[in-house]
């Protein structure tokens, strides 16, 4: 009875589920008495009342064990059994605050009590204050497990382990920066006393990426999956390297049979959206049409399915969805310069034009947003708004044949005739016949203007 309420405690700290640990049979021997233990006498009644107490915890049934302990606490406030049993009792019920006092006084009762020392450090890091849980946690390491073996020092390894990976504290707490050498270290620590687990996979995996070593990466995400073959984390981190690495037929072959055992699952989704579009393929406006009715609030995927809209020549489609995340997020450069190019393709240019004004006042250094911004000023007859858009929009794009030629006719607009005259010898240069009725129109003007005295 002992052991298992202390697995399960175990269980609630690292946010696992009750049942499968309650139906482990082999989880029922006891944990080894410790100094504080009342004297043998006693000792009878106290086994008597706390495992009528614990048995009645195993049954979530806190409303009969709760005055029990309460009554012997009375009696025994230093009774180490007791004390963890009332902050077990109180971890369950979400009571957090009496939890830590009671496993903090189990710990001054005795500081040797692994049970104790273990379940604040895991109910402190599940609160998010990983500069607290991280002593206890370390100090649980350096103490005897008892009965409980090392299966449960482990996890206090696995949980320091998380820690060093996520870092950061919680609200009014001293952040706790990442340290991925010190996770590794601790994972390490955890599997030299107990079987890695794909839990443990994953996070290898996690460490790697973070580390810059996408092979490493690879191999725990696959080795996971020879475990797991359905773990969506894995099948997900792995498609990522994929899609890094611009391996999309190795990410689609490994994303579709995924989607089909997990049909509607939002990041296998979004990945397979951005394999397809990456390989241009139809599919990928169907996938994210029938995503966004399923999720119409997942913002990630309706700007995903407004830039595919836009590309299959879907703009007023394309910009209902642009204007409804402007809605709920009106500063965003990207969303503001998806809007404008809709726009211009709707032929708006004022209201284009006004979009793209806004873009780059949000973020300068935008130069899509620079580069519809010059288009549209052409369109309302401002060139010298254009060559300003021109100019900023050279720092952050490369230059190309449309670019030179909206460079070329924005100063003929203008009647210098030194800079259309250059430009307009760009253009035709990069041009290649890709673009006859421009490549027409620039040497019209450059017969004329070149004649010109």
């Amino acid at each position: 009875m002992r052991r298992l309420l202390f697995a399960v405690s175990l269980m609630i700290g690292l946010g696992l589920a009750w049942p499968a640990l309650a139906q482990d049979a082999s989880s029922t021997q006891g944990i080894s008495p410790n100094k504080d233990t009342p004297a043998p006498a006693d000792a009878d009644a106290s086994s008597l009342v706390l495992d009528k107490a614990e048995a009645a915890i195993l049954k979530s049934d806190w409303k009969t064990a709760e005055p029990i302990l309460d009554s012997w606490l009375a009696a025994h406030p230093t009774d180490t059994r007791a004390l963890f049993d009332a902050g077990y009792l109180a971890d369950a019920q979400g009571r957090n605050d009496d939890a830590l006092a009671l496993y903090r006084k189990t710990l001054e009762a005795n500081p040797k009590s692994f049970e104790a020392e273990i379940s604040l450090g895991l109910l402190l890091a599940r609160l998010g204050r990983p500069a607290e849980a991280r002593p206890a946690l370390e100090a649980a390491t350096q103490l005897d497990p008892g009965a409980a073996g090392p299966e449960a020092k482990a996890k206090a390894w696995r949980a320091l382990a998380k820690i060093a990976m996520h870092g950061t504290g919680g609200t009014g707490e001293a952040s706790v920066g990442i340290d991925t050498a010190q996770a590794s270290i601790d994972l390490l620590e955890a599997l030299k006393i107990s079987p890695e687990t794909l839990e443990d996979m994953l996070m290898a995996a996690s460490l790697a990426e973070a580390n810059d070593d996408p092979a490493g990466a690879e191999a725990a995400y696959r080795r996971a999956l020879k475990v797991e073959p359905d773990s969506s984390a894995a099948v997900a981190g792995l498609a990522h390297l994929l899609i890094a690495q611009k391996k999309y037929p190795e990410a689609e072959a490994l994303l579709q049979p995924a989607l089909k055992k997990l049909p509607g699952d939002p990041a296998l989704t979004a990945q397979l959206a951005a394999v397809l579009v990456a390989e241009d393929k139809v599919e990928a406006l169907p996938l994210l049409q029938q995503f966004h009715t399923d999720h119409p609030k997942d913002a990630a995927m309706t700007r995903m399915l407004a830039q595919v809209e836009a590309d299959a020549g879907e703009y007023e489609v394309s910009d209902q969805l642009y204007v409804s995340l402007l809605a709920a997020s009106p500063k965003d450069a990207d969303l503001l310069a998806g809007h404008g190019q809709n726009l211009i393709r709707l032929r708006r240019y004022p209201e284009a034009l006004k979009a793209f004004q806004s873009a780059t006042d949000i973020d300068e250094t935008n130069g899509e947003a620079w580069n519809g911004l010059a288009f549209a000023a052409f369109q309302t007859h401002q060139p010298a708004i254009t060559l300003h858009a021109l100019t900023v929009r050279s720092k952050y794009l490369p230059e190309s044949a449309t670019i030179y030629f909206l460079w070329a006719t924005a100063y003929d607009t203008l009647h210098d005739k030194k800079q259309a005259v250059a430009y307009y010898h760009r253009f035709l240069d990069s041009a290649g016949g890709k673009f006859p009725d421009q490549e027409w129109q620039a040497r019209q003007r450059l017969a004329l203007m070149e004649k010109a005295p």
